[in-house]
C-alpha cells in the first residue's frame, strides 16, 4: 500500500522550485522536460533570452533576461547552463541548481527572470549555452497541457565576431518558438468536453431538483385532497369540533396563513430562488388547509357514538 501510494503521489508532484538536474540518466538541459507535454519540445512555447553579447570580454559581467511565452500557459520555469565555462549568477526568482552549482533554475514559477553571467577570466573559446523553458498549465500534474522548448546558443570568443563579420560586439535577443502561436490559442478538446459535461450536470441538478420537489408537492396536495374525498364518502365526514375550540384555533391558523401568504408573495416578487418560494407556498397551503379543516369541523354535526 505504501509503494502504491508513492506511485500515485509521484505524478501529481510538480517542481515549482526548480526542475531536476538529472532526468533518469540524461540531463534536462540536453533532453528537455520530457515528463511534460508528451515528452517532445513544442514550438508553442517561445523561449527568449535578451542581453546576450555576440562575443564576450574576459571577466565582464552581462545582465540577461529570460522570457517564457505561451498562448494560454502564463507560468512555468527554466534551466540554463553554460557548461561551466563562466559563472551564472542568480537573480530574483532564480537559484543555483543543487546538483550543478554552475547552472540556474527558477526558485518560483513565473515567466520572466533577470540573471547575470560573468565571462571566463581568460579566453576559453566559444561558450555554448543550453536553455530549457517549460510553460505549465498550473494543474500541478505532468500532462499534455504542459509545453516546453529548448534554446541553444553560442557566445563567441573575444574578438572573434569582429574578425569574422566586422560587426560591433553588441547585445542581442535570441529566441526559439513560433510567435504566431501566441496569438492563436488552440482550444483543448478535453477542456471543451469537460465544460460541456459540467454544464449538463449543472442543468440536470437544477432542473432535476425543481422537477422532484414540484412533483413531491403535487403528490402531497393530491394525497390531502384524496383523504378529504374518502373521509366524506366513506368515513362519515369530518369529526365535530366545538366552537369554543374552533374559533381561537381558526384565528391562529388564519393569522399564520396570512403571514405565510405575505412572505410567499414577497419572495416571488423579489425573485428569490425557486426552492424558497416552493417551501413557503407549501407552508401557506398547509396553513390554509388548517383553516379549512377548522371551519368544516366546526360546521360538522355532533355525533354521539357511545350510546347504550
Amino acid at each position: 500500500m505504501l509503494v502504491l501510494s508513492l506511485m500515485l503521489v509521484a505524478p501529481v508532484l510538480g517542481n515549482p522550485n526548480g526542475p531536476p538536474w538529472d532526468n533518469g540518466g540524461s540531463l534536462v538541459v540536453d533532453t528537455g522536460c520530457t515528463c511534460h507535454g508528451g515528452g517532445a519540445p513544442s514550438t508553442e512555447v517561445v523561449v527568449s533570452i535578451s542581453g546576450v553579447p555576440r562575443a564576450y570580454n574576459v571577466s565582464e559581467t552581462y545582465t540577461m533576461t529570460i522570457t517564457l511565452q505561451h498562448a494560454s500557459n502564463d507560468g512555468g520555469g527554466f534551466l540554463i547552463w553554460d557548461e561551466g565555462a563562466g559563472t551564472l549568477l542568480e537573480g530574483e526568482g532564480s537559484q543555483t541548481v543543487p546538483d550543478e552549482p554552475g547552472a540556474l533554475s527558477q526558485s518560483e514559477p513565473g515567466n520572466n527572470w533577470v540573471i547575470s553571467w560573468q565571462a571566463p577570466s581568460e579566453d576559453v573559446g566559444p561558450v555554448n549555452f543550453k536553455l530549457v523553458g517549460n510553460a505549465v498549465n498550473g494543474n500541478g500534474v505532468f500532462d499534455e497541457g504542459d509545453k516546453w522548448n529548448i534554446l541553444t546558443f553560442t557566445i563567441s570568443a573575444p574578438g572573434a565576431t569582429e574578425i569574422a563579420t566586422n560587426e560591433d560586439i553588441s547585445l542581442r535577443t535570441i529566441s526559439v518558438g513560433d510567435y504566431e502561436s501566441l496569438f492563436v490559442a488552440e482550444e483543448d478538446p478535453e477542456a471543451i468536453e469537460a465544460e460541456r459535461q459540467e454544464g449538463i450536470a449543472h442543468d440536470f441538478f437544477t432542473n432535476g431538483n425543481l422537477y422532484y420537489w414540484t412533483t413531491l408537492s403535487l403528490i402531497i396536495v393530491a394525497a390531502v385532497v384524496q383523504g378529504e374525498f374518502y373521509e366524506r364518502r366513506f368515513g362519515g365526514g369530518p369529526p365535530h369540533l366545538d366552537k369554543s375550540i374552533a374559533i381561537p384555533q381558526g384565528l391562529r391558523r388564519g393569522a399564520l396563513a396570512a403571514l405565510l401568504a405575505v412572505a410567499f408573495a414577497s419572495f416571488v416578487d423579489a425573485g428569490q430562488p425557486w426552492g424558497y418560494s416552493l417551501v413557503l407556498g407549501m407552508l401557506t397551503l398547509w396553513a390554509v388547509f388548517g383553516v379549512y379543516r377548522t371551519v368544516v369541523q366546526a360546521r360538522a354535526p355532533k355525533t354521539y357514538i357511545d350510546l347504550v
